[in-house]
């Protein structure tokens, strides 16, 4: 099982500040997928950059890079459209707390 990252790249700056109710809608059934996918146990981690740009963080685990693309692109921010996905390969080589 590989590790992943997407970036959640938001349509403008200061977006958590100015978010339509559109969006709130969106980025709250994002949230329910991530709990989801905390308690399925695929997601490592998640969450935004603060200050003016607020790209999202998501690391999560996947077989391949076909299953990973398919994880990203069914989060709710990037399927409606109203963020851009940018997905990596990733290794988290240095956790605090890990053996």
């Amino acid at each position: 099982m590989g590790e992943w990252i997407y970036f959640i790249h938001p349509p403008r700056e200061h977006f958590a500040e100015t978010m339509t109710e559109e969006e709130q809608r969106v980025w709250g059934e994002h949230a329910v997928l991530l709990e989801r996918r905390l308690t399925d146990g695929s997601l490592v981690l998640a969450g935004p950059t603060l200050g003016a740009i607020n790209t999202g963080v998501c690391i999560f685990t996947a077989p391949d890079e076909e299953t990973a693309r398919r994880y990203m692109a069914e989060d709710p921010t990037i399927s409606s459209g109203l963020a851009r996905g940018e997905l990596r390969p990733f290794h988290a080589a240095f956790v605090r707390g890990a053996d």
